[in-house]
């Protein structure tokens, strides 16, 4: 057993890192290479496919050697492929050594990416509008296929043509699933961040009082909060960022 466990550890090692580790004998090279195109092949296609904008921005040698650093680097808490998007996240943030292409907002636009991909993939279904409710009277929570999020950097704008060097002021949006399954997104400014947040985490109060929460953390006049956050909640409930109660 001892052997096997070895020689299995041999194969793993080549497979992730062909070029610096050799491959245990008697193994035939043309078998050989089908497994390490079969390994590459399959890791790498479900990465360009889960950060396309990210793989869009490397030329094809440094694209492939991020992937190969990946593989060789990181061991993967899941053997589910359709969870390597998220294994590519942790290890984007935990342990990617950047080279000279690599961008300054990378981890940033990647987790960007994964949240539209987790989104999409989401099991959780959206209840049905309820037209007519009026915000400040009901109960609005969250969405459980709303993310609120916060960045340094514009990943929302980040493509070919938009590459920022520097980080600048917060990036605040919310990524949501809307009832059509589609994934969207929304700038928002810090106050309806807030607001989201208040939601997300809201079990009995009223629009209303979350509104008059929202003033106080701000110290704005509350009927001036009331007057467009109310407009606020209506737009959000009828994406379906936030489900009135």
């Amino acid at each position: 057993m001892a052997e096997l466990r070895d020689s299995q550890l041999a194969f793993a090692g080549h497979l992730r890192n062909p070029d610096a580790v050799p491959p245990p004998g008697g193994i035939e090279p043309r078998r050989l290479k089908i497994y390490q195109d079969l390994i590459y092949n399959n890791i790498e296609g479900f990465i360009s496919g889960g950060f396309p904008v990210l793989r869009s921005l490397y030329s094809a040698p440094a694209w492939h050697a991020l992937v190969r650093q990946f593989i060789d680097d990181h061991r993967c808490h899941t053997p589910y492929f359709l969870e390597i998007s998220q294994e590519f996240l942790r290890f984007l943030f935990e342990r990617h050594q950047p080279g000279p292409e690599a961008p300054p907002f990378i981890a940033e636009l990647a987790h960007y990416e994964w949240a539209e991909l987790a989104l999409s993939v989401a099991e959780e279904d959206l209840p049905p509008p309820a037209p007519g409710r009026d915000p400040l009277a009901a109960v609005p929570r969250l969405s459980p296929l709303a993310w609120v999020l916060a960045y340094q950097f514009p990943v929302h704008r980040i493509g070919a043509d938009y590459r920022p060097a520097e980080p600048g002021d917060p990036v605040y949006l919310t990524v949501y699933r809307d009832r059509e399954d589609e994934v969207q997104f929304m700038v928002l400014n810090a106050a309806s961040a807030r607001l989201l947040e208040l939601a997300r985490d809201n079990e009995s109060g009223s629009g209303a009082q979350l509104l008059q929460q929202l003033a106080v953390e701000l110290g704005m006049d509350p009927e001036r909060v009331l007057g467009f956050g109310g407009t606020q909640l209506a737009d959000f409930a009828s994406r379906g960022v936030v489900i009135l109660h």
